[in-house]
């Protein structure tokens, strides 16, 4: 073990009483319950083991403060006995794991991990980068990745041989643990445009790689490390625009390697199966994103993966198997997965400004996908996280005839000829203020796009068979913030006219940041964009997890007094009332998107 019997400068020393024994315990226990399946890197016995020695060796005190603070800033672990009486206070578990992971990084400077680096300063480099990314600290997590990604190299991890001179279960976790950063550095790169340093150039694990566990969870581990293995450098390149030689044949057979990567039905934890569906599609995304950048979508496309509609159908099915996962299941993999549904949502967004009204109101359609995702991203940890105002701004700038009437403007010319007399939402889908819809040109917006995303293809419609379980989907859209401290930026859908339009280059134009309206007024507790602070981006999450129960408690202010019908269900008839300028109570819950009819806005 590194670090045992080595001098300690005073000032690097452990923190006497801040790591305790019943918080190793619970946090291990916790990690082997909920966490295990999807990465398999420790052995709990001799994890266990280990624990007896963290007031001993330094190295192994590191990993344990970096596991307690990975498990309570990803997964949202409670804080264990509550040492320093923090649980009361809002974001309790992120406090107490910035605590830890600060401590770790103190004390491992007493001691040197790259030199001489072990599995264990490896795995620690890991923790690290999952507690970083779940502050979205992401210069600070990409560092730590790329060092776990050196250090495995350093140790040879990239070589059958090396695993060779080990023991069964300590082959094994060096294995998984070289795989399970394959998979992390690949999706890493699709979201924040890194380069790759791993490649496939050892064999996979094998259910029977350690013959101590009774449920070895190497089925799903391994199904993971298949989705993302059709993306190598090759794809990485075409994705960060290092090379251009990109063909619609590649493009589409790589959809349907992903269709092919998950069998219907999947002998994993429910967590494992949470992961896999909702990465399996945000890969689709990804694709489909790639091959509208260049070019190779068309509306007439015999492949429906080709085809401008992808993303509805994508949407479909991301939703369906999401409304089979318990919450518990999907908030374990932490703000990751809550990103990959983001992603998904915003390219159904800029679709479904494509495509024509439905004719028939009652089947369930893109819109009801939006509605979902919107339900779905505030439930999820509450709602606590920056993607949930980021999509409802998306949907208002691109989606202005969709968005809930409350969450916009009310104009001036509306204001003077009773808003209440104009049905908004007039029963076939066209929640357009009076806009007929065949005002909506959808072929033209569908050439605007083409033209926007330099697509050479001859687009005349797009096809809108919402309901066609034959067709393919896909999603994701580039993170709203692609490189730290930088604007936000839409999906890659979108081109640089149509960003400048919609105000997404600049993190001014985000109004949830600065407390300024999105339509009317946000809450006003939403106060500051943290860049005029003198800050940076990496502050905007745990801003808005302490108040984004507020906000979401809230409604949009109205400028000036509006009259409204109201329903009343004595009566069977409508009653017209005046709604004061202010705030309005919003109840939890509600979806945004044209489903207000059961309150009595029309």
């Amino acid at each position: 073990m590194n670090g045992i019997n080595s001098p300690v400068p005073p000032t690097l020393a452990p923190t006497p009483g801040l790591l305790t024994t019943d918080m190793i315990n619970e946090c291990i226990e916790f990690f082997f319950k909920n966490m295990y399946p999807t990465v398999p890197i420790l052995h709990r016995q001799r994890l266990e083991r280990q624990a007896q020695y963290v007031d001993r060796d330094t190295e192994t005190y590191c990993l344990m403060t970096s596991l307690c603070a990975f498990m309570m800033i990803q997964p949202g672990m409670p804080i264990p006995g509550d040492p320093l009486g923090l649980d009361s206070m809002p974001g309790a578990n992120l406090l107490s794991g910035t605590m830890l992971m600060e401590e770790t990084l103190r004390v491992r400077k007493g001691y040197d991990h790259l030199e001489s680096p072990s599995q264990c300063s490896l795995i620690t480099s890991y923790f690290l980068f999952g507690c970083y990314y779940g502050l979205d600290l992401h210069n600070k997590a990409w560092f730590h990745l790329r060092e776990a990604t050196t250090l495995a190299h350093i140790l040879g991890m990239n070589k059958e041989e090396t695993y060779h001179q080990f023991d069964m279960i300590d082959s094994s976790r060096r294995r998984r643990l070289y795989w399970l950063l394959f998979v992390t550095e690949r999706a890493y790169a699709l979201q924040r445009h890194r380069p790759l340093s791993l490649q496939a150039t050892i064999n996979l694990p094998i259910a029977t790689d350690d013959p101590t566990e009774q449920q070895p969870p190497i089925a799903g581990f391994i199904h993971l490390v298949n989705v993302f293995r059709p993306f190598d450098d090759v794809f990485v390149a075409l994705w960060n625009k290092t090379r251009t030689d990109c063909s619609p044949s590649y493009l589409s057979t790589l959809q349907n390697q992903l269709t092919e990567s998950l069998p219907a039905f999947l002998q994993s934890t429910e967590s494992q199966v949470a992961e896999l569906r909702v990465s399996q599609q945000w890969l689709r995304t990804m694709v489909w994103q790639l091959s509208i950048q260049n070019g190779c979508l068309s509306s007439s496309h015999d492949d429906p993966s080709m085809t401008f509609s992808y993303p509805v159908e994508i949407s479909r099915d991301l939703i369906t198997m999401t409304s089979g996962f318990s919450k518990q299941s999907m908030e374990v993999h932490g703000i990751g997965l809550v990103e990959k549904l983001f992603d998904v949502a915003c390219s159904l967004t800029d679709v479904l400004s494509l495509l024509p009204t439905p004719s028939d109101p009652f089947v369930v359609g893109p819109r009801d996908y939006l509605n979902q995702f919107l339900s779905l991203l505030s439930s999820l940890r509450n709602g606590d996280n920056m993607f949930l105002p980021l999509l409802l701004q998306k949907v208002h700038e691109v989606l202005p005839r969709l968005v809930s009437p409350m969450l916009q403007t009310v104009p001036e010319s509306a204001a003077s000829q009773m808003v209440a007399n104009v049905d908004i939402f007039d029963g076939f889908g066209n929640a357009g203020m009076g806009i007929s819809a065949q005002q909506f040109d959808t072929s033209k917006r569908i050439q605007e796009l083409a033209e926007t995303t330099n697509s050479t293809q001859n687009v005349s419609t797009v096809d809108n068979n919402n309901n066609n379980h034959n067709s393919h989907t896909s999603h994701s859209s580039q993170s709203p913030y692609s490189q730290e401290g930088a604007g936000f930026t839409s999906p890659p859908i979108m081109g640089s006219v149509m960003e400048d339009q919609l105000g997404f280059n600049n993190i001014d134009n985000y109004s949830y940041l600065h407390g300024d309206s999105i339509g009317g007024g946000l809450n006003n507790n939403i106060t500051s964009n943290p860049l005029q602070q003198g800050g940076s981006m990496q502050s905007t999450r745990p801003m808005m997890r302490q108040q984004s129960s507020s906000f979401m408690g809230q409604l949009p202010q109205l400028s000036r007094s509006v009259s409204v019908q109201e329903y009343d269900a004595s009566t069977g008839g409508y009653d017209t009332g005046t709604l004061p300028p202010g705030q309005m109570p919003l109840p939890t819950g509600l979806p945004l998107v044209d489903n207000l009819d059961h309150l009595g806005y029309r």
